[in-house]
Formats: C-alpha cells, sequence, structure tokens
C-alpha cells in the first residue's frame, strides 16, 4: 500500500458528513436551527463559565454582562 487507503476513506467520511449537512439543512431547515442554536448556547455557556473561573482564580470576579 501507498498510503492512500486511509487518505480516501477520510475523504469519503467528510464528503458524507458535508452531505448529511446539506440533506438536513434541506429537508428540516427548521429543527436544523434550533440544533444549531442549541450547540451555541452550550459553547456560549462553556465561555463563560471558562471566564468565570479564570476572573475568579485572578480574584477579578465580576459578573459577567
Amino acid at each position: 500500500m501507498d498510503g492512500e487507503g486511509p487518505v480516501n476513506l477520510k475523504k469519503v467520511l467528510v464528503l458524507a458528513g458535508v452531505a448529511l449537512v446539506l440533506f438536513l439543512l434541506i429537508t428540516q431547515p427548521e429543527e436544523s436551527a434550533s440544533a444549531v442554536q442549541t450547540v451555541l448556547g452550550w459553547l456560549r455557556q462553556g465561555a463563560e463559565s471558562i471566564i468565570t473561573f479564570i476572573r475568579s482564580l485572578f480574584g477579578t470576579a465580576a459578573p459577567v454582562a
């Protein structure tokens, strides 16, 4: 083998993932938007928690506005 097997598998998996996302966006746009909003909410909460931790660590625990 010349190493092209795993690369081709990776390309196929990436293309399949993109195709699945496009399919869901086209066939179920409202559910897709809701899922994206949920994920973004989780990311925001995580970022706010990290900021609060860092501020507490350095003694500047002011609430995030």
